[in-house]
């Protein structure tokens, strides 16, 4: 703009040098022209009365730089200043010649191709009727101005130098107010009139640009909220391979740092499955992988993005499936745990009967037989009703009533069921304590403390001990089942809540059990918000605490 402003006050500085040259050099002419005009005419007056007086010899004495011509009353010419009069043609057809012959005074301009100039002719007749004329060239303009070319040169160099600095400083002081604009806030601008509609336009514009901003603000605040708490990671690429957006959930599974900005997604993870799944997608196929990370197992969506048929990107999704595997794996080994543990006492049951269908069995051994038969259906209804509990715990118990539980009376009624076998052990327990309440499903609060009784009265020694301590914390409380039993060895305190794991299988075989006692109780105390701790100590005892919180 300011370059625009210079040469527009360059083109007007030079044209009004130029139409002022042509103006003055037209009045100037102008003005010469007339008095060319009167001069001659006076000097005709004065040369006329001179020759009237003197004659040839007043001619022939007067010495003037204009033409002066003495024309005879027949147009022959007696006497030329500048040339001879016997070699010039009648002048008898002269305008000027005849006007002063009719009358006393003739004038007339004519102009020379060939000289570039215009001569004036004046003409005044004498008393015996002959015609002195004077004449007097003018140059036409452009020859005064060829003439004045350097002068006028000198004017215009100076004329352009000036009207540069003027030019350059007025469209600096024009340009000014403009570049100090603050087009964030318009309506504060101090400026010229002129741009007042563009200001409020800007406003205007400036008002719509803040509320688009402030949407997309928001909608990036609420994306960026949404894909952080989000469990699972993605990545959005490019054609190429670049990152253009990920979270965080991606950064976790993928075990990543952040990444430059526009870096390849291979600097996230440089595995073969990995690196496959994003070629596979960036060729537009939609694929899913497979990523082992320290334990933990990660699934990837890859999803190509398609404009007009042509792959734009493509979308990954990372799911970590850790839970899901291991839980996959648990059912396997759950259902090949049951349908071994339901083989067992099916396979003796169905051996003897069919001993005693085929009369192998003496009369007196029948009721061996049947006794066994007994004890292992027992076992086999204990299994099923174990895994129906732990399957309903599994559940979550929906259909059961919570309802205030006294634990102290609960583990009181617990010794009670218990004692026959205790008895039977050679097991002395004991319950002491106070008294809490916790609210929760009584059936099942009577379950975890029966398995864990029972287990201190399986596992433990002829004369041994167990005792059940009840304790009140704040409004929570502790149930504590201790016993002076076998122990369980360091390497197996992890593992004896999974279901159907047994320490020494040999001992559990001879004692009975399903294997699924400790894991009701971990699955019960899920169910009541309680945590477990277990401390045992090989061949000196176990204690296995249940911590409820308050309610």
């Amino acid at each position: 703009m300011t370059a625009k402003i210079f040469r527009n006050s360059m083109v007007v500085g030079l044209s009004v040098f130029l139409l002022s040259v042509a103006l003055f050099m037209g009045v100037l002419y102008q003005y010469f022209g007339t008095q060319l005009t009167q001069e001659l005419q006076s000097e005709a007056v004065l040369v006329a009365r001179g020759v009237e007086s003197m004659g040839m010899d007043y001619l022939e004495n007067l010495n003037l730089s204009n033409r002066v011509t003495w024309v005879d009353t027949d147009g022959t010419v007696l006497y030329d200043n500048q040339a001879d009069p016997a070699t010039m043609e009648n002048h008898g057809d002269r305008v000027e010649i005849q006007e002063a012959m009719w009358g006393s005074q003739g004038s007339a301009v004519r102009y020379s191709e060939t000289l570039s100039e215009k001569t004036f002719y004046v003409a005044c007749r004498l008393s015996d009727g002959s015609v002195i004329r004077m004449a007097s060239a003018q140059y036409t303009i452009v020859v005064l101005l060829l003439s004045m070319a350097q002068p006028l040169l000198i004017i215009l160099v100076v004329t352009l130098i000036l009207a540069a600095v003027l030019a350059n400083r007025l469209s600096k002081r024009m340009i000014k107010p403009i570049l100090e604009l603050d087009l964030e806030h318009p309506e504060e601008c101090n400026t010229y009139d002129e741009l007042a509609p563009f200001l409020t336009r800007i406003r205007r514009q400036n008002d719509t640009i803040k509320g688009q901003m402030n949407l997309l603000r928001q909608r990036q605040e609420e994306f960026a909220a949404l894909t952080e708490n989000m469990s699972e990671g993605f990545v959005l690429l490019d054609q190429r391979g670049h990152i253009l957006s990920y979270n965080s959930g991606a950064l976790r599974l993928l075990g990543a740092a952040i990444p430059a900005p526009e870096a390849n997604v291979l600097a996230l993870d440089r595995t073969d499955a990995f690196r496959h799944s994003v070629e596979q997608v960036l060729a537009g196929c939609r694929n899913q992988g497979r990523l082992d990370r320290s334990g933990r197992c990660v699934q990837i969506l890859a999803d190509p993005v398609f404009r007009d048929k042509d792959v734009v990107g493509a979308v990954l999704v990372l799911v970590d499936i850790t839970e899901r595997e291991q839980g996959e794996k648990m059912r396997r080994e759950f259902t090949a745990n049951v349908s071994h543990e339901l083989k067992t006492p099916l396979t003796a049951i169905s051996g003897m009967a069919e001993i005693m269908k085929n009369g192998m069995v003496k009369p007196e051994d029948v009721t061996g037989f049947a006794s066994d038969i007994y004890k292992e259906s027992q076992r086999l209804i204990a299994l099923v009703e174990d895994i129906i509990h732990l399957s309903r715990l599994d559940e979550g118990e929906d259909d059961l009533k919570r309802e205030p539980t006294d634990m102290l009376e609960l583990a009181k009624k617990v010794a009670g069921r218990i004692d026959p076998l205790t008895k039977q052990a050679g097991v002395s327990l004991a319950v002491a304590g106070a008294p809490f309440i916790v609210q929760g499903i009584s059936s099942v609060l009577e379950e975890m403390v029966y398995n864990l009784c029972d287990n201190a009265v399986k596992y433990n020694h002829a004369g041994g001990t167990v005792a059940v301590s009840v304790s009140p914390k704040g409004k929570g409380g502790v149930v504590e089942v201790t016993d002076t039993g076998i122990g369980i060895p360091i390497q197996d305190q992890q593992r004896v809540f999974e279901r159907f794991y047994r320490v020494d299988k040999s001992h559990s075989k001879e004692i009975g059990g399903t294997g699924l006692g400790l894991s009701i109780v971990k699955h019960g105390a899920a169910l009541h918000d309680a945590q477990v701790e277990l401390e045992s100590t090989p061949g000196q005892g176990t204690t296995v605490r249940l911590i409820f919180p308050e309610e």
